[in-house]
């Protein structure tokens, strides 16, 4: 099992996500290797901080209860995960460790897939479950069942694939691949409905979050637990490091803004990326899309909401070109280089004068 990428490419350069490939370049400025930690070059102790682990949930425990659990396995204080399995369900669950647990939300706009294990409640020909299938694909409504842990109110929600992998007389085994937040059991309660006799959701798997697969290889709690005892009391980091994929991983499926050093902490402090300090942009950007911000080492910096397209960026010499969303990298990474004005009188609307000590990143 090995998710970490090698440190350097077959040319002796340093890795970078793939992500921040075909980007257009705005700008050019040398980076200081004193500062910052290429991609896939991160230690163990800083994967901890800025990883993820794709674990294999097993069914029994709340995702709440694996997180606590996984946070004593690796004795680390903060980690999250991206989309709740009831007890029951098994598979894929994506945890964000540290400050990772900051990018998690962004795997909530990519589909999720699932395998499910039903029984309707008589017999019913292929052709006709085929066809009631067909009518829950799309965009369809729902209300949480009563035992969710959201407001119970109808939404809608699209199913973007809804197959029978095999039927054993009245046995369903089928794969749906949907938006997140949709109910499976919900749907075979549905399904049951307008096949008239009912149906009944068995088991559940999920089998894919966003980009991230069971096939890619998951990570079990007990594999997990070996790991960390085997590189905390042997100093043997080799399984563990297999383990943790960088943050950036999280990101690979949405566009990309590469900034230069003297940006990266000013946004570390809530500051907004302006035309100054931006290098490289996706040459599809449009105004108002969800970016991620990177360092020229393929570093996570923030989340930021396009204020400019990608043209107009590179056609413009200053301004305010993003509003930062989400801060991912921990203030103190890179250097301080942005100065904070003096602080003045109020003037005459009301307002400092002189508040704007760390408005724009890159100004």
């Amino acid at each position: 099992m090995s998710h970490k990428p090698d440190p350097q490419n077959s040319n002796g350069r340093h890795l970078l996500p793939k992500q921040l490939e075909g980007l257009a370049e705005v700008s050019r400025d040398p980076t200081d290797d004193a500062h910052g930690t290429y991609y896939g070059e991160r230690s163990i102790e800083q994967l901890l901080r800025y990883g993820l682990i794709i674990l294999d949930k097993p069914p029994g425990p709340t995702s709440h209860e694996v997180v606590a659990w996984t946070k004593r396995i690796l004795n680390i204080p903060k980690i999250g995960h991206s989309g709740t399995l009831d007890p029951q369900v098994s598979g894929v669950l994506p945890l964000g460790l540290g400050e990772a647990t900051k990018a998690l939300g962004v795997l909530l706009l990519g589909p999720k897939e699932y395998h499910a294990l039903g029984r309707i409640h008589s017999l019913a020909k292929r052709e006709e479950i085929d066809r009631v299938m067909g009518m829950l694909r799309g965009q369809i409504y729902q209300k949480p069942p009563q035992r969710s842990a959201v407001l119970r109110q109808t939404r809608t929600r699209t199913i973007y694939e809804f197959e029978l992998l095999e039927q054993r007389e009245r046995l369903l085994l089928t794969r749906i691949l949907c938006e997140a937040g949709t109910y499976i059991r919900k749907m075979y309660y549905d399904m049951g409905e307008i096949l008239g006799p009912g149906a009944t959701m068995i088991e559940l798997r999920r089998t894919r979050v966003g980009q991230f697969s069971e096939t890619d290889g998951l990570v079990t709690m007990h594999e997990l637990a070996d790991a960390y005892a085997r590189w905390t009391e042997e100093g043997d980091g080799a399984m563990l490091r297999s383990m943790i994929r960088p943050v950036e991983d999280a990101l690979s499926e949405i566009k990309s803004v590469v900034i230069g050093d003297a940006a990266v902490d000013a946004m570390c402090h809530g500051a907004q990326l302006a035309i100054p300090g931006i290098l490289k942009v996706h040459p599809n950007l449009r105004k108002g899309e969800i970016a991620a911000i990177y360092t020229q080492k393929g570093e996570a910096v923030a989340l930021a909401e396009a204020g400019m397209s990608a043209d107009e960026i590179s056609e413009a010499a200053k301004g305010h070109a993003f509003e930062t969303r989400r801060i991912i990298m921990a203030p103190g990474t890179y250097p301080k280089r942005w100065r904070t004005r003096p602080k003045r009188d109020v003037d005459g609307d009301g307002a400092a004068a002189g508040d704007s000590a760390r408005q724009h990143a890159g100004q």
